[in-house]
């Protein structure tokens, strides 16, 4: 029986890895434009590529200036050279995000279309481009996307190499690109880049007794090809800064993924409600994985233990850790797919064809609509952003000028301002909890060893600005803030907010100010002597 002329049978003439790539990009990338970075993770990744850009250190990951070792490079690069090729704006912003869903639609159907078929392909990458979940992590510049779409392809190439030397066929090509893919997988994340993908593929052939395949993939030319590609950057940053090796590696990899008091802490089963929500309406048809027909049979076997394999280890990995975001979790999302395509293609090849076709249909429209939703609900939301503020000040602040942020770090304000020059950041750096409250006063402590001299200058403690402020002379202040920025300052009530724009306020502080500033200082003084 053929299908009903509808969307399975478009589906149907689909072939093409390059087209299936191309529609998928235009598809992600068509509306990342549409509102400003969100805070703070937005904020402040993109502000690490803008300051590595604007700054001309493509080698440092830098935060207003100073070095930022808690993630990898990667998304850095890819960042900081979309925004030179595409200017400093939120579609370039947001660009190695797209990639990244691109790389994973992209990967599950060329691997499902050599290993299972083209309607299992055609059917899981379009579950993967127009789910909520994939399609919002897409639009959302932080690491998650790109990791999630380097592990996909890592995996979905080293398990294609095990499969190919299985039915003798040629594989090394194959496999060097998983390697490179790895490689990729640990300057995007780091050590979880590797872990994971050879965790997955090393049970999977253990699991199916294929112990001769699991050796075979223990290339030397391969390892060669990771360490190229992996090791020069952690080597030449270990050379510049002493403790690198011990922040990056040992503090930021094992530490943080084995201690509490992190931010997000959630229970242990919090990734699977997640996982069904966020991929909803796809989800709904998972029930159908524990009817026992559908585990019948030696069919498809290798690829069924493969994606079982791949959803648990994963889950279960980043469900350890009491701190965790929903982001960290996309990489569960292909084996997911791959389940949800088996059971349409099943159902296609069935007796319920053309029930299973309008299903099908009405998942694709309800998860489009959904994702259309989502971006006119945030292109209309009045979020958290400096770009207003930035936008005014734009062409008030002069070459030399210095920015002040009041009581907290702004992301994103460098960016809007496409400023090169770091701004002073005021706080109380002295406070007896900063190293130990998971937050940006404690990213910007950290980073201080590393560049002291620097950190000396642009972490200024409350008080200690007016007498910055006083001790210089030419140029323009700018303090940045929102409301309540000025408490605990009170010597500068007496300046007026110049502009004003979502919800912060910039006060200037110019000569003329900066005298009456400093006179009124010196009469406070005299009065607490008195």
């Amino acid at each position: 029986m053929q299908p009903p002329k509808t969307l399975t049978t478009t589906l149907l003439r689909v072939h093409s890895t390059w087209l299936v790539t191309i529609l998928a990009f235009f598809w992600f990338a068509a509306s990342t434009w549409s509102w400003p970075l969100l805070l703070p993770d937005e904020g402040r990744y993109v502000g690490v590529a803008w300051n590595m850009l604007s700054q001309e250190e493509w080698g440092v990951p830098l935060l207003n200036g100073l070095p930022f070792f808690h993630k990898p490079p990667l998304f850095y690069w890819l960042t900081a050279s979309s925004l030179w090729a595409f200017g400093p704006n939120e579609w370039a912003a947001r660009l190695a995000s797209v990639l990244g869903a691109t790389v994973m639609v992209a990967a599950v159907f060329w691997f499902l279309k050599a290993h299972a078929s083209r309607l299992h392909a055609v059917i899981a990458a379009l579950i993967l481009a127009v789910q909520p979940f994939v399609f919002g992590a897409s639009h959302y510049a932080n690491l998650d996307m790109l990791v999630a779409g380097i592990i996909t392809a890592t995996i979905v190439l080293a398990a294609s190499a095990a499969l190919r030397r299985e039915s003798a066929q040629a594989y090394k090509g194959v496999l060097a690109m998983a390697y490179v893919a790895l490689a990729l997988g640990f300057l995007a994340k780091g050590l979880i880049g590797i872990v994971l993908p050879a965790g997955v593929i090393g049970v999977w052939l253990l699991a199916r007794g294929r112990m001769r395949s699991l050796v075979s993939l223990l290339w030397l030319p391969g390892f060669a090809l990771l360490f190229v590609v992996a090791l020069p950057w952690m080597v030449a940053m270990q050379v510049r800064y002493e403790g690198f090796f011990d922040y990056y590696i040992l503090y930021q990899h094992f530490h943080r993924y084995i201690e509490g008091g992190f931010n997000n802490a959630r229970p242990f089963w919090f990734y699977l409600p997640v996982l069904l929500v966020l991929t909803l309406p796809w989800s709904l048809q998972l029930w159908r994985l524990f009817q026992r027909q559908y585990w019948a049979g030696e069919k498809d076997l290798a690829l069924r233990s493969l994606m079982a394999v791949w959803f648990v280890l994963i889950l279960v990995f980043f469900s350890i850790p009491n701190s965790k975001l929903a982001g960290y979790v996309l990489p569960c999302v292909p084996p997911l797919a791959y389940f949800i395509a088996d059971i349409f293609a099943r159902r296609l090849d069935g007796e319920g064809i053309q029930r299973a076709s309008r299903a099908l249909s009405i998942c694709t429209m309800v998860s489009a609509a959904i994702c259309l939703g989502a971006v006119v609900a945030l292109t209309l939301a009045n979020r958290p952003s400096s770009k207003d503020l930035a936008l005014q000040l734009n062409s008030l602040i002069q070459e030399g000028d210095q920015v002040v942020m009041l009581n907290r770090i702004h992301y994103d304000l460098n960016f809007y301002l496409r400023t090169s020059h770091p701004a002073w950041v005021v706080a109380d750096w002295n406070a007896a909890d900063i190293a130990k409250t998971d937050n940006w006063r404690k990213e910007l402590y950290d980073a201080a060893p590393f560049e002291p001299s620097l950190a000396g200058r642009l972490l200024v403690v409350h008080d200690a600005l007016l007498g910055r402020l006083c001790m210089t002379s030419g140029g323009s202040y700018w303090l940045i803030g929102d409301g309540s920025a000025l408490d605990g300052h009170p010597e500068l009530r007496s300046v007026e907010p110049l502009v004003s724009g979502g919800g912060l306020h910039a006060w200037r502080v110019d000569e003329q100010t900066r005298s009456q500033l400093c006179g009124a200082r010196t009469r406070i003084a005299m009065d607490v002597t008195d």
